[in-house]
């Protein structure tokens, strides 16, 4: 008896270490494939010092407990980056003119649109431009003020690290400032502001009639009729509100953590997922939930190829924005939850698209509506469907308009405090990029930032 019980208790301790083993080694991987994925796309494609990326990266939540074991090696004629700690979790990532970088699992080459990204381009935008060939010089004090605020930084850590403002005010720049290494061209990491590209994306598919958010979200793996999934909706998918269990917490062991950095193909993975709760009934932020969308977007226009030309064909090009790279994954789905790069200029350009509701230059490019849809609160949360919002009795937008941000101000939000605020009352829109790991202090930066803005720009 008593060397069964031993050798029972053996078999769980062993299992249970195998099990921590594994859970470990792919929250590790995560982080080296986030550290050698984002040197990769900010060195090639931002042209930022990769030594600096990798000190900004190792600050990060998440990442800065390992940071005296991590590791990086650039290759800058593949163009290829490799992270590892201290030599183990080995991961590499590389760049692909026109369409960023790409983490490499196994020897398998990824399938990746073969498109010209030159060719995509149309010279004769729809938008009317916003800025001439160099950085607006504001003669407005308050608004130089309000830059210089923006900018500030701590005497101590946490540094907010700010690369650009922009400030959009009737359609026409009125101030915006850089970094240095930073001008008006330069593409920057959106990071979940992509997840605003794919409400575009998905509402142009819309107005075309091409797609319906009230249908079952059309993935082949849930048409069973058996299949647990089968009643979730698009409009569930961009509400994160699915039931499915793809939580994020951003700290190795997530689904949406692994699914970024550890899977070939993305959607696939959270296909997979596990249903805890029915539609509609539980919030939960969850960028896997936008990849399925990024399927969705891949599949209903006929390919990898197809979802590039499509992007730039409905959306880029009628806005005039022309300083932007899609990732995809490896099997040629755009990588919609967190990599897209656009100049700051650009994200402004797309902004506009949403104070104009959803039209330009006399085109109507979003369905009617598509924008108050976006912009309504979720259940009880300040999440609208891809843009957070202060249309909401929830504490965090109560806090933002006792702060200084109007009521019906929206945004498009992204890791380190990426944002666009769009605010129809004012008729304004200001952008913000930077590299801050204090999302709290951020958010206060950045409402300053439009409480400013508006007291120096009276309607």
């Amino acid at each position: 008896m008593l060397r069964k019980l031993i050798w029972l208790l053996s078999v769980l301790v062993i299992s249970a270490a195998v099990f921590i083993g594994v859970g470990l080694d792919r929250a590790f991987r995560v982080v080296t494939g986030l550290v050698a994925h984002d040197i990769c796309s900010k060195t090639f494609i931002s042209g930022f010092d990769p030594q600096i990326v990798f000190a900004e990266t190792i600050e990060r939540q998440g990442v800065r407990r390992l940071k005296w074991a991590l590791n990086y090696e650039v290759d800058s004629s593949n163009k290829v980056v490799r992270a590892s700690l201290a030599g183990w979790a080995v991961s590499r990532a590389a760049f692909h003119d026109g369409l960023g970088c790409i983490i490499l699992h196994g020897s398998a080459e990824p399938l990746l649109p073969k498109s010209s990204i030159a060719e995509l381009k149309v010279a004769t935008p729809l938008l009317a431009e916003i800025g001439g060939p160099t950085a607006v010089e504001t003669s407005n004090l308050k608004l130089e003020a309000a830059l210089d605020h923006a900018f500030e930084e701590p005497a101590a850590p946490p540094y907010r690290r700010t690369k650009a403002v922009v400030v959009v005010l009737d359609g026409a720049i009125v101030a915006e400032r850089y970094a240095p290494n930073v001008g008006i061209d330069t593409p920057l990491l959106g990071f979940s502001m992509t997840k605003s590209v794919v409400n575009a994306l998905v509402g142009i598919l819309v107005e075309q009639g091409r797609l319906s958010v009230a249908e079952p979200a059309p993935i082949a793996e849930w048409r069973n009729d058996t299949n647990p999934r089968r009643d979730i909706t698009i409009e569930h998918l961009m509400r994160m509100t699915s039931g499915l269990a793809l939580d994020e917490d951003k700290l190795g062991f997530d689904a949406s953590s692994q699914m970024v950095y550890l899977h070939n193909d993305m959607a696939a993975y959270a296909a997979r997922a596990t249903v805890v709760a029915p539609p509609a009934t539980r919030f939960a932020y969850s960028s896997p939930s936008v990849q399925l969308l990024a399927r969705i977007i891949r599949d209903s226009v006929g390919g990898p190829e197809q979802t590039l030309e499509f992007a730039w064909r409905e959306l880029f090009n009628p806005l005039g924005m022309r300083d932007v790279t899609l990732e995809f994954d490896a099997t040629g789905t755009l990588q919609g939850s967190s990599y897209m790069f656009a100049s700051a200029r650009d994200w402004a350009r797309f902004g506009l698209l949403y104070l104009y509701d959803g039209v330009v230059g006399g085109r109507r490019i979003l369905p009617n509506g598509w924008v108050e849809f976006s912009a309504r609160a979720t259940l009880d949360t300040d999440y609208g469907a891809g843009f957070w919002t202060n249309r909401s009795h929830n504490q965090q937008a109560v806090n933002r308009v006792s702060w200084g941000m109007p009521r019906d101000a929206f945004f498009a939000l992204g890791n380190l405090g990426q944002i666009i605020v769009i605010l129809p009352s004012q008729q304004l829109v200001i952008v913000r990029l930077g590299d801050s790991v204090d999302p709290l202090g951020e958010m206060r930066g950045l409402a300053r930032l439009v409480r400013e803005v508006i007291s120096a720009t009276p309607r």
